[in-house]
């Protein structure tokens, strides 16, 4: 058994304005309609929430509504809140998108990929059942993201699952670091944590291919890297644990640098952070310079994270 809130509404006809907000307002929460003017929607808090504000609306123009709860087997309304379609047509934008992804398009298909994300969060939040079809889209999503990222970085690491050993930042000093060349987010993110809270000294070297890393250089993000990912972990992530790096902020970076790197949820500042960063790659060639750059954009970043921090207690 299963609670439910239904709500029966009896709008003005004269009051289109309110209406449409109402209409509006019901639509977004995800609410089933079981006849003109009649809308169910499990009883939980959010759903709940907007049904009193409806109410409330609706009363106030002298509209007529009537808020209960009624408890019913789960399956006797379940199927109509069956979202399918509304996966089925965002499976179909996921799949255009990937057919058409080549490496210089990747940026431009990225910022599509947000939007997509964005939707299906929005369709998750009001799919109370769910079932396959949700977990074959985030799939599909997942699957797009780490396209895009290889398409924007050739030679992209694989992950590995392995321990993680606590490294000692004194004997990591003055040494020379070795990634691919023309970095991207994961390596800008590794080189600025490198030289801001490990190894001020360091000197990078950019790789033509991961063959080409000297014996004497600690390479990272790269397959057979001694830093790259592990596990669910991106470079920047493994560089965090391995040093035991511990900064205001900077988990909140990081939950940036793994989603522009390999997807997942999409914190608020991601396509902002990415497409500042985009443009400095496209208009620095100088891989140094470019790190140097970066570098203070990442600076501002952290400082900016642990004010809010801070401020939230």
């Amino acid at each position: 058994m299963i609670d439910w809130s239904l709500l029966i509404l009896g709008l003005p006809t004269a009051n289109a304005t309110e209406r449409m907000r109402a209409w509006r307002s019901l639509k977004a929460s995800g609410a089933a309609v079981l006849r003109d003017g009649v809308y169910l929607l499990p009883e939980q808090c959010a759903g709940r929430e907007v049904f009193e504000a409806v109410e409330r609306d609706v009363l106030a123009i002298n509209g007529t509504a009537f808020l209960l709860s009624l408890t019913e087997r789960e399956e006797r309304f379940s199927r109509l809140f069956d979202r399918s379609d509304e996966y089925a047509r965002l499976m179909e934008e996921i799949a255009g998108c990937r057919a058409e992804l080549v490496p210089d398009n990747a940026l431009q298909t990225a910022r599509q990929v947000r939007k997509l994300r964005k939707a299906f969060s929005q369709l998750a939040a009001i799919d109370f059942f769910p079932g396959v079809p949700k977990a074959r889209a985030d799939s599909a999503l997942q699957e797009l993201e780490a396209a895009i990222g290889r398409a924007l970085s050739c030679d992209e690491p694989s992950a590995h699952d392995e321990a993680i050993i606590r490294l000692e930042r004194n004997d990591f000093q003055g040494r020379r670091w070795a990634t691919r060349k023309r970095p991207w987010v994961d390596r800008l993110a590794c080189a600025w944590l490198i030289r801001r809270f490990i190894d001020a000294d360091a000197r990078f070297i950019w790789l033509d291919s991961p063959e080409d890393c000297p014996g004497d250089a600690l390479g990272f993000d790269f397959d057979g890297a001694r830093f790259s990912h592990v596990g669910q972990r991106v470079s920047f992530e493994t560089l965090i644990e391995s040093f035991a790096v511990q900064q205001p902020g900077l988990a909140r970076l990081a939950a940036v640098i793994h989603y522009l790197d390999v997807g997942g949820n999409q914190p608020s500042e991601a396509p902002g952070i990415e497409r500042v960063l985009a443009g400095l790659r496209q208009s620095i060639g100088d891989d140094d310079q470019l790190t140097r750059v970066a570098g203070g954009i990442f600076d501002g970043l952290l400082t900016a994270f642990a004010s809010e921090e801070a401020q939230n207690g």
